[in-house]
């Protein structure tokens, strides 16, 4: 939505809310929530303080930037506030929003105007900008419970929740499939970054150069090393002990460095195959990642210019294959869409 749009629904959902709640959005919208988090521990503390008191069910706002605000009751469905904190913690980061923040007062005096409103921000401005609290008036008519967080998390929100609900019952395998550029590396990448959790990749086992046969290419699933994937990683995961794979080496086409995986609360298989009937069912928790497939074109001739044609041609109808006779999708516990 543009600036115009959401702070005409801002208004629309708050109709009691004060200028200084609307300079607050304003402020959230172009500088994130920085000011807000002095360390991972307090952060964490204070969400579990404020949640304490009592939250009421609300939605998620979206703001006009990279950030949205996340209603605490997002605990109640299950999100955990040690990763609550986590998000926010991450969300964090120093941005000079002044320029932003300068240009959407522009459209906050197209909208309403007056000299009321000048006169706010330029004493506004003159103390350099400063975070706001709510006004009183909307703490007693909303009682606002949120945290901001950055929006790359948001479509992850009910993974996380589940994940979060099922480590409380002990040690997780995830399963994240999808196609190409769908974002399961980015997904695999933010788990990582939240519950510092091992992560395989199924491209460490392309085939080998003596498996990649026509007959082993009409194989449903078939351009994955499947046999050594299971014998390497599948079933040392379900014996929950330390264990080391080879990772397959794309510049020399053959077996390169090894990897340890040791155990932890929560290990995540991320790539397309990682599903594959062949395995059985090791994991615990599965999502399925689907994308739009002009954007997912896009991604592609941005990223892998050179590899497109081969992409187009060769594996994506591959990996649609393989979706569409094993109902991959359908037995994902949950589905991820990227449009």
């Amino acid at each position: 939505m543009k600036t115009k749009e959401l702070l005409t629904e801002h208004f629309n959902r708050y109709p009691k809310a004060e200028l200084q709640d609307i300079f607050k959005f304003i402020h959230q919208s172009s500088f994130g929530c920085e000011h807000m988090v002095s360390s991972l521990e307090r952060a964490t503390e204070y969400i579990k303080s404020e949640y304490a008191e009592g939250v009421a069910d609300a939605d998620i706002l979206p703001l006009d930037g990279e950030y949205s605000r996340v209603p605490l009751c997002y605990i109640n469905k299950g999100l955990s506030a040690e990763t609550f904190g986590k998000l926010f913690y991450l969300s964090a980061e120093r941005v000079d929003g002044r320029a932003e923040l300068l240009a959407k007062l522009e459209v906050l005096r197209e909208l309403t105007g007056g000299d009321e409103l000048d006169k706010a921000i330029n004493e506004w401005e003159q103390k350099g900008f400063p975070a706001l609290h709510h006004s009183h008036s909307f703490r007693e008519e909303y009682k606002p419970a949120y945290r901001v967080i950055k929006n790359k998390f948001i479509p992850f929100l009910p993974l996380l929740c589940e994940i979060d609900k099922r480590l409380r019952e002990g040690n997780v395998i995830l399963s994240v499939e999808g196609s190409s550029a769908s974002g399961k590396s980015t997904l695999a990448d933010i788990l990582g970054s939240v519950y510092d959790c091992n992560i395989i990749h199924t491209d460490d086992f392309f085939l080998q150069m003596h498996q990649r046969t026509p007959e082993r290419f009409k194989e449903v699933g078939g351009n994955l090393d499947r046999e050594r994937f299971y014998t390497e990683v599948v079933a040392p995961l379900k014996d929950g002990k330390e264990f080391t794979y080879r990772k397959f080496d794309c510049s020399k086409l053959s077996l390169g460095e090894s990897a340890t995986v040791t155990p932890k609360p929560l290990t995540v298989v991320e790539g397309a195959y990682s599903m594959h009937p062949y395995f059985g069912e090791y994991y615990d928790l599965s999502a399925f990642i689907d994308i739009d497939p002009e954007l997912q074109r896009e991604r592609i001739l941005k990223r892998n210019p050179n590899m497109a044609d081969r992409f187009f041609n060769e594996w994506i109808p591959l990996e649609k294959t393989y979706f569409e006779s094993t109902r991959i999708p359908e037995k994902c516990d949950i589905v991820i869409s990227v449009n």
